[in-house]
């Protein structure tokens, strides 16, 4: 498929899970993309196996929180490729904690890699996306920022607060032809959640209508459809692959 094959792309925290799954879809489809992770080693791991598959992408290092880091990777793909034209913002963390035992610390980085990373990346994104009179940036938020989550207070607010910022700012950009909208995923089968204590995981699914975790593919299958031109009346929209849990 090429439905794509027009985008530039920067895809954050790509380097495993569902970033590297969004990444593959996007340069399966023809876009060209940028493999942005905190670890140089993974994203050119992601790299590897898009390259196999006959896609084009680069490595670049980065903190999402970092704007030097930021302001980087838009650099590179200005220079090897154009203005970006399609900016996934999935980089993320997760900590499990009672929100009693919580660290500052742990509240304040939480929010710097989500929220923080969101709005630097919206911000570097969508000036020149304004000046071309289209782009598309697409923030991968979760099912938690909807409903909480138990030992997840920090993350739960940092995603709550990304689809917030996804609805104000797509009220203020889709009239100059800018989509802005954001991906609720449910448990999804990464490193990340199998992190998360195994009476968490077992309790979690034991909710689900569907009875089980979600896939990488699942979510990266949603953001190539909001990239495309099939969902170019999505605005402000907030997608949930998320096995049922959240029903709106």
């Amino acid at each position: 498929m090429s439905r794509l094959n027009e985008h530039c792309a920067i895809v954050t925290g790509a380097g495993a899970g569902i970033g590297r799954a969004i990444a593959q879809r996007l340069a399966s489809e023809g876009a060209k993309v940028v493999v942005n992770d905190l670890s140089l080693q993974a994203a050119e791991e992601t790299v590897a196996v898009i390259a196999r598959a006959g896609g084009q992408a680069h490595a670049v290092r980065g903190d999402v929180s970092d704007q030097a880091d930021v302001e980087r990777a838009f650099g590179f793909c200005e220079k090897h490729w154009g203005n970006c034209s399609l900016l996934v913002n999935n980089a993320g963390i997760v900590q499990q904690t009672r929100f009693a035992d919580m660290e500052v610390a742990d509240w304040d980085r939480m929010i710097a890699v989500h929220l923080r990373g969101c709005f630097l990346g919206c911000r570097r994104a969508v000036g020149p996306m304004r000046e071309r009179g289209s782009g598309v940036i697409i923030n991968i938020a979760s099912q938690l920022g909807q409903i909480g989550g138990v030992e997840l207070v920090h993350y739960s607010a940092a995603k709550a607060g990304m689809i917030g910022l996804t609805k104000a700012l797509a009220r203020e950009v889709s009239s100059e032809g800018v989509r802005v909208n954001a991906v609720a995923p449910g448990p999804i089968n990464t490193e990340l959640v199998m992190a998360l204590s195994d009476s968490w995981r077992a309790a979690k699914a034991s909710e689900l209508p569907l009875g089980r975790f979600g896939e990488p593919e699942d979510v990266a299958a949603t953001v190539a459809f909001l990239a495309s031109e099939d969902a170019r009346i999505y605005v402000g929209q907030v997608l949930g692959p998320n096995s049922g849990d959240v029903m709106l």
